[in-house]
């Protein structure tokens, strides 16, 4: 018989999972570097959030992109939270927020990759048809694509997880677990909507982005360039170095998502545990997209800079030339 601190509700003897218990050294650390994770996370990404809604000169269509990325990672660090209490396999919140965090989780997992091939539509345009782009892409049409990503992803997820929905906790095997079970055929939907679809999309557009780059590098190399044509290769090399950019953050993405569908499909039941050191891998990513745009983008430590000294609320901060 278990003694009953073995057991995550030890005043249920017969239904109460059982707790995984690790030394006190090893459960500190696993404590601090999660909420660390966490804590970077969600404050790097609200600087993100605030940057582009605040300041008028952010508003572009690409930033957009930024935005619902950066909403999304944010969104992440909240979800750590959680998975920090499962951290001894015991789920204390009850079956319906189990459930609702779950969800959440797929939500953001399918909307992230959602805004991924957004962005490599965004880049692909911008790279290999810049004389349309600006008609093509506008903040209008951004912000319809940004929605209906999300839309989809909250629709598409609400009914492959219906039955977790409908009777939360159906599938636990004991009381403390939090679980949820994705029928086979849905499974291939999923992994074909949230994975396979966009990783494909988003490996050739950005084949077609570097084959363009290379030839436009040649050209130049080669060419004469006029006063018209100088202008033009310094607006495509500003391109360029957008694309490379945010290239970094899709090759991220890629290297960080990859390892949790490797283990999700070599996984021996149809079952997902919430504890998966899976969808730790996946939420580290949120941490390091804002690090990368630290490390790129000028105006993103520029606007760190303002919000941080309270700049932003003078009258008139949202013009600042940015």
């Amino acid at each position: 018989m278990m003694q009953s601190d073995e057991l995550c509700f030890p005043q249920l003897h017969n239904s109460s999972c059982r707790k995984t218990t690790r030394p006190l050294s090893v459960s500190l650390l696993i404590y601090v570097l999660l909420f660390s994770i966490s804590f970077f996370t969600v404050t790097l990404n609200l600087l993100v959030i605030v940057s582009i809604a605040h300041f008028k000169k952010l508003h572009s269509p690409t930033n957009l992109f930024l935005l619902s990325l950066a909403v999304s990672d944010c969104m992440v660090g909240f979800l750590i939270s959680f998975q920090i209490m499962l951290i001894d396999d015991c789920w204390y919140l009850g079956d319906h927020i189990c459930a609702l965090y779950l969800v959440l989780d797929y939500v953001i997992t399918s909307a992230s990759g959602g805004t991924m091939v957004l962005i490599s539509i965004d880049r692909y345009i911008a790279i290999c048809d810049p004389l349309h782009y600006s008609s093509k892409v506008t903040e209008e049409r951004a912000k319809m694509c940004v929605s209906l990503c999300w839309i989809c992803s909250l629709l598409f997820h609400s009914v492959l997880l219906r039955k977790n929905l409908q009777t939360p906790g159906r599938y636990n095997s004991c009381t403390g677990e939090c679980v949820v079970v994705v029928d086979y055929i849905g499974g291939i939907f999923d992994l074909l909507f949230s994975f396979i679809g966009p990783v494909t999309v988003i490996v050739v557009l950005y084949l077609g982005v570097f084959v363009v780059a290379v030839s436009q590098a040649r050209s130049i190399r080669v060419g004469t360039v006029t006063l018209q044509g100088s202008v033009r290769v310094t607006a495509k090399k500003c391109e360029m170095k957008a694309a490379l950019v945010l290239g970094v953050v899709v090759v991220v993405f890629l290297l960080s998502t990859c390892p949790y569908y490797c283990v999700a499909l070599s996984a021996q039941d149809d079952g997902v545990s919430a504890s998966s050191v899976a969808f730790i891998l996946f939420y580290l990513n949120s941490t390091l997209n804002p690090l990368i745009y630290a490390l790129f983008y000028p105006w993103f430590r520029k606007s760190v800079k303002l919000i941080i000294t309270l700049q932003i609320l003078k009258p008139g901060s949202c013009d600042a030339n940015m």
